[in-house]
């Protein structure tokens, strides 16, 4: 009998601990001669839970091949997240084709506000506290790759602050700043 923890996607066959979660799985057809072939599309999010988060897309005959494609394509495509606390350093909205995501950082015990492709990406990730919405296409595969351009293209407030040439604490969210 499996552990509960594999179960839930850990990726034990390496000793990084990552964790993947099926975000979609589309059986699409190939009109041929013969009549039709059937394959399965399975987009996957990987993340350690720690700031590193990728999604892969994989397609084969079988699910479980799709997934492993998958999991393989993430895994090589992993990116850091910077994360201040356990939320974003500051709102942004990303657009992929017609859907829109809009990530929003939130106070410390407000949990992750999103659903359909946005939460699995933002789980893995490790970020706890956001507020996020979906506007536009509801169509899970470009919503979870708009969620996933939004946390690359997410800026440190630190490297921020020293571009700017302000100290690192004025461009924190306010609720990380010292109170006096």
């Amino acid at each position: 009998m499996q552990s509960r923890q594999n179960e839930r996607g850990r990726d034990r066959d390496s000793g990084d601990e990552l964790e993947d979660r099926v975000i979609q799985i589309t059986r699409t057809a190939k009109v041929v001669k013969g009549g039709r072939t059937f394959a399965f599309r399975a987009v996957l999010a990987v993340g350690d839970r720690k700031g590193k988060v990728g999604i892969g897309i994989g397609k084969a005959r079988e699910v479980p091949e799709a997934i492993r494609k998958a999991r393989e394509q993430a895994k090589a495509g992993m990116v850091p997240v910077p994360i201040v606390g356990t939320t974003i350093p500051h709102p942004i909205e990303m657009r992929l084709g017609a859907a829109r995501v809009l990530l929003r950082p939130a106070s410390p015990g407000t949990g992750v506000i999103a659903g359909g492709g946005v939460r699995p990406v933002i789980e893995v990730a490790g970020i706890s506290d956001i507020l996020t919405k979906s506007l536009g296409s509801n169509n899970r595969l470009n919503v979870t790759q708009a969620t996933f351009q939004a946390l690359q293209s997410l800026q440190d407030h630190r490297s921020e602050a020293q571009a700017r040439g302000v100290p690192a604490e004025s461009l924190a969210p306010f609720w990380t700043r010292e109170q006096n």
